[in-house]
């Protein structure tokens, strides 16, 4: 079977590549730095491929991504919050790969769907806490580390998990990108064989449609980098709280 032969195979229709398109757009414009909106790119993606299909079809373009934003923002990575949230995350992985292997695709729809919902709320929580302290309790950086894990293997939904564990640590932009980058970069690698060998969402098809949208990432992460220095993410961020939530919603319910 050739390449244009795969893609063919996936009988995609115009409205469907423009929705993958502007989703693997976002992507490249999230790992920039733009956080928030990974929920909306796996919200598109899920309603393209499938909830479960689409984790891996996913997975090997957000590395591509990640490999961008840790060169670009590689010496600003906090590498103690890195090592601090590993050994969680991977027990977490584990378990999501565990209890995703059995699970059906409609329960699969529905956790995804409750990570969302739960995850802005507790970012909605977040942005709106008027205390400055840096948490220290060991159960609060395990407790994200094991839910980061646990999300993003069973539908790429770290993000706002991350996210709120960064911004309660108080971290300068740059260093939230940094450490962010190199973080998702190491659990990405460590989901591969997952992906490929136990619950087979990654194939030659997959990885052959991955190929034709790694210029759309690489675009979208450079108009990213440009947005980040130029504007604040504040407005952005509590218009992309609105819209994830409102998927979310709509992922629960369809």
């Amino acid at each position: 079977m050739t390449f244009l032969d795969i893609l063919a195979s996936y009988n995609l229709t115009v409205l469907q590549w423009v929705a993958i398109s502007v989703a693997v757009f976002l992507l490249g414009i999230s790992k920039s730095g733009l956080k928030g909106i990974s929920i909306v790119i796996v919200l598109i993606l899920a309603f393209v491929f499938g909830e479960k299909a689409s984790t891996g079809v996913l997975l090997p373009m957000l590395i591509v991504a990640d490999i961008c934003a840790v060169v670009y923002y590689n010496r600003h990575a906090q590498w103690k919050y890195i090592w601090k949230l590993m050994p969680w995350v991977v027990v977490g992985v584990l378990v999501g790969v565990w209890v995703g292997n059995d699970i059906s695709e409609g329960l699969f729809k529905k956790v995804m769907a409750v990570i969302v919902i739960g995850s802005i709320l507790i970012m909605i929580y977040t942005e709106n806490r008027s205390s400055n302290s840096i948490p220290k309790n060991k159960l609060f950086s395990s407790g994200a580390g094991f839910l980061a894990g646990f999300t993003t293997m069973v539908g790429n939904l770290a993000g706002p998990i991350s996210n709120i564990y960064f911004l309660a640590m108080r971290l300068p932009k740059n260093e939230f990108i940094g450490t962010a980058a190199w973080l998702f970069f190491i659990i990405n690698i460590f989901k591969l064989p997952f992906h490929f060998f136990v619950w087979k969402t990654i194939t030659k098809e997959t990885l052959v449609l991955n190929t034709v949208l790694i210029p759309v990432i690489v675009i979208g992460f450079f108009v990213g980098v440009y947005i980040v220095k130029l504007i604040s993410n504040v407005n952005y961020r509590r218009f992309i709280l609105v819209i994830t939530a409102a998927g979310g919603l709509v992922m629960l319910f369809r």
